[in-house]
């Protein structure tokens, strides 16, 4: 048994990935911030599911989930830095708060929960961020703040790969995905935006959690300081 923690996990693709490596027997630590009831509600079922309470943009919260961690079990075989937001709007209406913000999830926090989660993990351990086509070539002026943070994500991946090895650091980069948030969007939009994809469809969460998985396993022993685009082929 792993002991593995995904960070914003009580939702969307974080959850999907979570309930992956428990329906597999791991140990998981669901990392939530706000949402503890719909944590609870979604993984009471796991006997293997711990819940834990972390902003990760907060190094005080950061440093108190690692502790927690290292008391319970002593060290992560998988971490997936997951949790991320986003603030969609128009240039006028960005401001320096929200940009700091997104930039602090996205970007500061895979940073701090890799810098204090160091101390736990093996030789053999392995990291997993989730970044995104939004970070590589794929630009929403109205996410540039977004497309920011995991532009830098992917830099901080290579950088923590060269740092940390022979840990294995890599990223997952999806395209659309099918997850409460973007189910929000307008449906014309949907449609022009699927006209982009040879696949002609949004991913659903579970399919990019199996590319995370496949990652983490003994089965991708020999990848390491990539990013794997999963994107249904953008053209």
């Amino acid at each position: 048994m792993r002991n593995v923690l995904v960070t914003g996990a009580s939702r969307g693709l974080g959850e999907e990935i979570a309930k992956l490596f428990l329906n597999n027997g791991d140990n998981v630590y669901v990392n939530y911030n706000k949402s503890e009831e719909i944590a609870k509600e979604k993984f009471s079922s796991f006997p293997n599911a711990h819940l834990i309470k972390c902003d990760v943009s907060n190094e005080e919260e950061v440093k108190n989930m690692v502790k927690c961690i290292q008391d319970e079990v002593g060290s992560l075989d998988v971490l997936v830095n997951n949790a991320g937001i986003a603030i969609d709007t128009t240039l006028d209406d960005k401001t320096v708060a929200n940009f700091n913000k997104i930039l602090n999830t996205n970007l500061i926090g895979p940073f701090l929960v890799i810098k204090y989660a160091r101390s736990l993990l093996k030789t053999t351990s392995s990291i997993i961020n989730i970044s995104s086509t939004n970070g590589i070539d794929t630009y929403y002026p109205y996410s540039m703040d977004y497309d920011a943070s995991k532009a830098g994500l992917i830099s901080l991946t290579h950088n923590m790969a060269v740092e940390l090895a022979p840990i294995r650091v890599n990223a997952v980069a999806p395209g659309w995905i099918n997850t409460e948030m973007n189910k929000e969007l307008d449906t014309e939009y949907i449609k022009e935006e699927c006209k982009h994809i040879l696949l002609n469809r949004f991913a659903e969460a579970k399919e990019i959690a199996e590319v995370v998985s496949f990652l983490a396993s003994d089965k991708a022993s020999y990848i390491n300081n990539t990013v794997i685009r999963v994107d249904g082929g953008y053209k």
